[in-house]
């Protein structure tokens, strides 16, 4: 029987390359590595709202390249709503429109928007209608990749 420190040299070796391959892999794929996709759900109102914004901008602040779509239905479109203003009366449009400057996208429930008998001229213009917010959470993640998360 051989001794174990004479086993343990080929493995030795072999995890060697192997690490070398790997970064060497790393080093060759350069910046095409695709970005984080977030879908933030956002349903609750303002003060998950406000949650979620402050998530985002952490987000953006610690990933700048990370794709983010927040959906928004029931209560969740209420800070999308055109003169919404969190507790301490400051304008979530101001906020909204600095993160669509940074690429985020929002997305406001048309199926909410019928229930609650509100126009859609009242959603804020850096915000977009889809039919559903649920179905495009749905979407988001099993067509597009995208990573839920709910503040």
């Amino acid at each position: 029987m051989k001794p174990i420190h004479s086993l343990a040299k080929p493995f030795t070796w072999l995890f060697l390359l192997a690490t070398a391959l790997g970064l060497a892999g790393c080093a060759t794929s350069g910046g095409s590595a695709q970005p984080v996709k977030v879908a933030y759900h956002i349903n609750e109102g303002l003060d998950q709202a406000t949650a979620g914004l402050r998530n985002i901008r952490n987000h953006l602040a610690a990933d700048p390249g990370a794709k983010i779509v927040v959906v928004t239905q029931s209560k969740g479109i209420d800070f999308l709503l055109d003169g919404a203003r969190d507790k301490n009366g400051n304008p979530y449009d101001a906020i909204v429109d600095e993160l669509v400057a940074k690429g985020v996208e929002f997305k406001v429930c048309n199926n909410t928007l019928v229930s609650r008998k509100l126009d859609k001229s009242k959603v804020i213009p850096g915000a977009t209608i889809v039919p559903s917010g649920v179905a495009e959470i749905g979407r988001l993640q099993a067509r597009e990749g995208y990573v839920y998360l709910k503040p």
